[in-house]
């Protein structure tokens, strides 16, 4: 997901350099929201991991 949201920015900053001002704002606002469900999904993950307490294998 993070590359989609790498992919769309890409796409905004050569859409705006090319003075396409309505397909620059949709793909940054793209690359924002697939950014943000990327980062929600990590710290959900994160929180999850470090809360879940892994034991050590039985030896």
């Amino acid at each position: 997901m993070l590359y989609w949201a790498l992919v769309f920015f890409i796409i905004a900053i050569v859409a705006a350099v090319l003075g396409f001002g309505g397909i620059a704002v949709a793909a940054a606002e793209i690359a924002k929201i697939l950014f943000y469900i990327f980062l929600v999904l990590f710290l959900i993950t994160l929180i999850m991991g470090l809360l879940g307490g892994r034991t050590p294998p039985a030896v």
